[in-house]
């Protein structure tokens, strides 16, 4: 009687081997998932920065044909928000689109990150 008390004592936890593999595993799956994570940080930053790239363009080229400028002309922030864009956008890697450029030039964004241009 007291062998088979003992013996479901001891199959009641688990051993230290089971649960070295489980964290493990644990690990190995948090080696592969977190540099996915933040490479996909990274992208969708990047992709946000040059939509609002597209978007002071897009609001230069309207405020050159509204105004019959040139294109040499360069417009300022004054000059395209709040008429062409409601509100500045910001760069979500922290740069600044301060850099508009002539109608002929494209806009840039101060952050030296990949991908952050048009």
């Amino acid at each position: 009687m007291f062998n088979l008390i003992r013996k479901a004592r001891a199959e009641r936890g688990f051993t230290l081997v089971e649960i070295m593999i489980v964290v493990l595993i644990i690990g190995i799956l948090l080696a592969i998932a977190v540099p996915n994570f933040v490479n996909a940080r990274d992208s969708s930053r990047a992709k946000a920065c040059v939509a609002n790239l597209k978007q002071i363009q897009a609001a230069k080229e309207q405020w050159a044909m509204d105004t019959n400028q040139p294109p040499t002309a360069t417009p300022t922030q004054e000059d395209l928000s709040p008429t062409y864009i409601k509100v500045w956008p910001s760069c979500p890697a922290g740069g600044n689109y301060d850099n508009i450029g002539s109608l002929s030039e494209n806009p840039t964004c101060s952050s030296q990150l990949p991908g952050h241009s048009l």
